[in-house]
């Protein structure tokens, strides 16, 4: 039982009320059987003809007070110390406070009592023996060291286990359990490429430099001194509402969020990070049996699809995005169960099912889009859609390495489909008065309007699957991550593409239609409409040939493989020491376009301009070595190469002043990180 904290259940109060009433018992025992001690023969013997106790002893009163026995019970109480304490023992055996084997240790004398048949056997002192034999009341015992050096632990954002009740170690803040957790990472970095001028490895699209593929007269190396990815969270546990559920919580977040904006902070502002929300949700577990968990989870969390797997890398503030890590964090509602198969080998087989926020990330910089692009495209276009986004995973758990401190493997499949529409509204039209298309100054467009007088809309799909793989082993962790999609920029894939409109089999297209998910720019939403058949003598589309150019989305894949090795396990480092917590990871990742879909010459004008965007590809070799001092504190150095390719092997990229076909940034990372 936690300390300082009344039991919540009915069994464990009546096991609580037991002890009590146990400890009264043995309290008043010890005092009758002290009182026969110190009795001679002749003046016990004299005691047996008079009542030397009466109702008037303070344990007989406390025992009434508490209700172990009534007043009129302890009035009979009388005689000597020893046939008081018989009949005590007799009344308690009745009430059924005492079970048959307790009455029976208490009343059977001790066998030295029972060497010399001159003893009196009622008048041993039988209590006071047992309880100098009992062992003195030692401290709790402090938790033991480690006894070996943990494996590599893969980074894993869902549970392999289900919570219990009363498994948060943490404060209690009325009827909630709170524990706090987070780490201050303070870290100095170098990239031998950073056009961006980000903090963060950025794909190679310059979009806060003047060209969008050159990096001016140098490869535009940078330095940087970053804190902001400090991040803080909550655990939260509530009152068990009964022994087979158990309520869970999380409110987490990060400084890794926009700069502040005020007069106060303008100068400053880029050591001014804004706290942001990162995940804000809560768990109930229904404990079906003893092998079957149900639960169910709402609020903000990881996706199912995407963050299966992550690496486990030094950079946090992109974390490998664009470059094979697929993850993301969204508002959802799922539900899951868990089903152990085998306790013994550790076997485990979860599903779960939610429906999520459907979105489509903005990144574009260009031009004057800014919040309302982001907000527009990345939010709107996907709930203009009408339908939410619905995700699936499965996950086997098992025990590859039984060795200790090696985590149990893990493989899971898992996939998403959703969809986003661009609304054209008729204020974006260019002629309101469609009665004389064929003489206006533009017949073709006018014949286009007038099919759809009231605006138009036009959708894409967003899909994807992913396979992982986490086997941890007591000499090394591999961690492997595949996926394949149609629209990934929200999950940090294709290579910041989203979607493209399909002008194929159209004989003629209208200008592009500004959205209502994309703000003023006429080219953020992207959507046009087209003729099907040849156009009149006139100019002018026939009649019931105007067509709603489709959307596609934009096709890619890629993955990451990760490599983790416990170099103080290998070479037997001390458990207790400061030499037990080195590890080395080696990481390599790519996420790609699908060729095809890059070339597609009837491909024209999505969300970010150009169409599609020319990059083929992201690659990223990470090098990884971290020293932990002690359980709060550790060193990280990471080198790594980020790498971005122009598609068709076009040495369209200006760097220093040199065509190439690459951009790459070699970058170095090192500080400490501080947990709590």
């Amino acid at each position: 039982m936690e300390a300082g904290r009344w039991p919540g259940t009915q069994e464990e109060v009546m096991q609580v009320r037991s002890r009590i009433v146990g400890s009264l018992i043995v309290l008043g025992l010890l005092l009758l059987s002290t009182a026969a001690m110190c009795e001679d023969l002749p003046a016990a013997a004299s005691a047996a003809q008079t009542n030397t106790v009466t109702a008037g002893d303070p344990l007989l009163q406390m025992l009434v007070a508490k209700g172990v026995i009534n007043a009129q019970e302890a009035k009979s109480l009388v005689g000597t110390p020893a046939e008081q304490k018989a009949k005590l023992l007799e009344l308690l055996r009745q009430k059924g406070i005492l079970s048959a084997s307790d009455y029976e240790t208490l009343t059977t004398p001790s066998a030295s009592a029972q060497v010399d048949a001159n003893l009196v056997a009622s008048t041993t002192p039988i209590l006071p023996a047992m309880i100098s034999q009992a062992p003195a009341p030692t401290e709790p015992p402090k938790p033991a060291p480690p006894a070996v050096i943990p494996a590599v632990a893969p980074v894993r954002v869902f549970p392999v286990d289900a919570p219990k009740t009363g498994g948060l170690n943490g404060i209690k803040v009325g009827p909630l359990t709170v524990a706090p957790y987070g780490f201050i990472k303070a870290t100095i970095v170098h990239d031998s490429s950073a056009p961006d001028g980000d903090d963060f490895p950025f794909p190679g699209l310059f979009l806060n430099s003047g060209s969008i593929l050159s990096t001016g007269p140098t490869k535009d190396p940078e330095v940087h001194v970053k804190a902001r990815s400090t991040r803080f969270g909550l655990n939260l546990e509530w009152p068990d509402m009964s022994k087979n559920l158990t309520l869970t919580g999380k409110i987490e977040g990060d400084f890794e969020g926009n700069f502040s904006e005020v007069d106060n902070r303008d100068v400053s502002s880029i050591r001014s990070n804004q706290p942001q929300l990162r995940l804000a949700f809560v768990r109930l577990d229904y404990h079906a049996s003893e092998n079957t968990d149900i639960f169910f989870v709402g609020g903000q969390d990881w996706t199912l699809f995407g963050s299966g797997a992550m690496m486990n890398i030094l950079e946090t503030t992109f974390n490998g995005a664009f470059w094979g890590n697929t993850y993301t964090r969204s508002p959802q509602l799922r539900v899951g169960l868990l089903e152990t198969l085998s306790k013994e080998n550790n076997v485990k087989l979860e599903g779960q099912f939610g429906v999520m926020m459907p979105s489509t990330g903005q990144i574009l910089k260009l031009g004057s889009l800014g919040l309302a692009g982001q907000i527009g495209e990345g939010e709107r276009a996907g709930a203009d859609s009408d339908r939410p986004e619905w995700e699936g995973r499965a996950a086997l758990s098992f025990q590859l390495d039984k060795a200790k401190g090696v985590a149990p493997a893990q493989i899971a499949f898992a996939g998403f489909r959703s969809r986003r529409t661009s609304i054209v509204p008729n204020s974006s039209y260019t002629f309101s008065d469609y009665s004389s298309c064929g003489t206006s100054s533009n017949p073709l467009e006018c014949s286009l309007e007038s099919a759809f007088p009231n605006g138009f809309q036009a959708s894409s799909k967003m899909w994807g699957g992913q396979i992982v793989a986490q086997l941890p082993t007591r000499w090394f962790t591999l961690v492997a991550s595949a996926y394949k999609g149609g629209d990934l920029r929200f999950y940090f894939g294709g290579q910041i593409n989203s979607f493209a409109t399909d002008t194929f089999g159209l004989t003629a297209v209208s200008k592009e239609y500004a959205t209502l998910d994309g703000g003023p720019l006429a080219a953020a939403g992207a959507s046009v409409l087209g003729c099907t058949a040849a156009l009149n003598v006139d100019g002018t589309c026939p009649s019931g040939s105007v067509a709603i150019a489709p959307q596609r989305p934009i096709r890619s894949f890629g993955g990451f493989l990760q490599l983790g090795l416990p170099l103080s396990r290998w070479f037997n480092a001390d458990p207790k020491g400061h030499n037990a917590g080195w590890q080395l990871s080696f990481t390599v990742g790519k996420d790609q376009v699908v060729d095809r879909d890059l070339n597609n010459p009837n491909f024209t004008g999505n969300a970010n301009v150009l169409s599609p965007l020319p990059l083929l590809m992201g690659k990223s070799a990470i090098v990884t070595l971290n020293y932990k001092f002690n359980n709060w504190c550790g060193f990280s150095f990471e080198q790594s190469i980020y790498a971005t390719r122009i598609f068709d092997h076009a040495n369209a990229y200006t760097i220093a002043g040199v065509a190439s076909n690459e951009w790459q940034d070699h970058r170095t990372e090192f500080g400490p990180i501080f947990t709590f």
